[in-house]
């Protein structure tokens, strides 16, 4: 019988496999918010219990192990110690969110409500700091708060933008070990992780929402004026960070082995629902380099793919991401212009694994029927799954006011193309 992780092996290899394997939880940008991981639970029968927000900037709920045998998932993940509030996720208590969800925090979940009512989140859970995170009383997640001091522009310093890019810390190595050896002693699941620091340029990172008090540009709009205007002060950042990553990548595969299948390289988008936030030039000439330099390392010294993440309508830049080595193309957003699933297999199924894309997140899963949601992803699998090289995922996470109705639809669409 094939086992989940020989599955997904198969399919990172382009090859056909007995079925489309599936990922729901095991990435920041695969996952299911909270509220929908308790509504899932409750549908398919599962104990009730609070479910535990592993990823609080996007409040993603964790998929367990009950859930994920419950949903036929195949892939789990190796998260970082630390998440993007900088603090670990352990000391779990309960917390009572806006929605009246009964959720479990990280005892560094430590948070406050402005004079509006807003939830704010403080970095490394240390309230004396400005908070770096606000959750508005209707809303489902955390917006970044931009705390960039004014920028003189004769001192402006790009070791400055670099002040998060250091090497791995003792105690992130020994995490990464019993995370890898707790992986082989219990599971047969596929496994990705993320390393941290390789992205260059994340307008999520970019802000720094876990360290206490950021230097250099951190307000997104000034990081894309600045891509134009200085670009050799980007250029200098991504050097520096680069030498930085290929340090902690070679201290990771040390202790994780060929244990990790896939490795959550990038997470940079360069895509709007239209086009695209730089040419393909721009692309090759900023960003291609550097990644180039990672990527080859990862390709010379592991088995390891590579997974790119970039929401929006990013095929003209597709063949640049190829050139510059990853292997995996996350989300596919299908629904985004130019992003047609047949010609996109077509044209870089040979060359690409796709994992992402089986349902549209923006209108199919959240506002169709049923019956309707369950057609879209039959579709999208027998495309995008055809001689492999897929694994199902939506278009990025699920939200939180996704009926739950539609996400049972979206499995059974899945269990559908794959003759279950």
């Amino acid at each position: 019988m094939t086992t989940s992780r020989e599955r997904l092996e198969r399919v990172l290899q382009r090859k056909p496999a007995d079925r489309i394997p599936v990922d729901l939880g095991a990435t920041s940008v695969t996952g299911v918010h909270v509220r929908v991981v308790e509504q899932l639970r409750q549908a398919l029968g599962l104990p009730p219990r609070p479910v535990r927000v592993i990823e609080p900037y996007q409040m993603l709920g964790e998929v367990d192990e009950q859930l994920r045998e419950a949903m036929g998932v195949d892939v789990v993940g190796l998260w970082a110690r630390k998440n993007m509030f900088g603090f670990e996720n352990q000391g779990w208590r309960e917390f009572h969110t806006f929605w009246g969800q009964v959720v479990e925090v990280p005892a560094g979940f430590q948070t406050s409500l402005d004079q509006s009512g807003d939830l704010l989140i403080y970095p490394e859970g240390d309230r004396t700091a400005r908070p770096s995170g606000r959750m508005p009383r209707s809303g489902f997640f955390f917006d970044t708060i931009v705390r960039q001091e004014p920028i003189d522009e004769a001192r402006l310093d790009p070791a400055e933008n670099l002040e998060e890019f250091t090497p791995l810390a003792e105690e992130d190595l020994a995490h990464f070990g019993r995370e890898v050896t707790r992986y082989r002693e219990n599971g047969t699941r596929g496994l990705i992780g993320s390393i941290g620091g390789t992205a260059l340029g994340d307008i999520a990172l970019v802000p720094v929402p876990w360290v206490k008090n950021p230097h250099g540009i951190r307000d997104v709009a000034e990081w894309y004026m600045t891509l134009l205007a200085r670009p050799e002060y980007v250029h200098a950042i991504f050097e520096k960070q680069t030498e930085v990553a290929l340090r902690n990548l070679q201290a990771a595969h040390r202790v994780i082995g060929d244990a990790l299948q896939a490795v959550f390289l990038c997470g940079t988008d360069f895509g709007t629902q239209d086009s695209q936030f730089c040419s393909a030039e721009t692309f090759r000439e900023l960003y291609l380099p550097y990644y180039r330099r990672m990527t080859d390392w990862i390709h010379r010294h592991t088995t390891w793919k590579v997974f790119k993440h970039s929401c929006g309508a990013v095929d003209p830049l597709i063949e640049g991401f190829i050139e510059a080595g990853f292997d995996i193309l996350n989300p596919v957003q299908v629904n985004a212009a130019g992003m047609d699933p047949v010609r996109l297999k077509e044209r870089y199924g040979e060359r690409l694994v796709f994992w992402g894309g089986g349902v549209d997140t923006q209108k199919v899963l959240p506002f169709g029927r049923p019956e309707e949601v369950e057609a879209h992803v039959l579709r999208q699998c027998q495309i995008l799954g055809q001689g492999g090289g897929f694994v199902f995922n939506p278009v990025h996470n699920i939200q939180a006011n996704v009926p739950v109705e539609n996400v049972l639809a979206m499995l059974r669409g899945v269990r559908r193309a794959n003759g279950w």
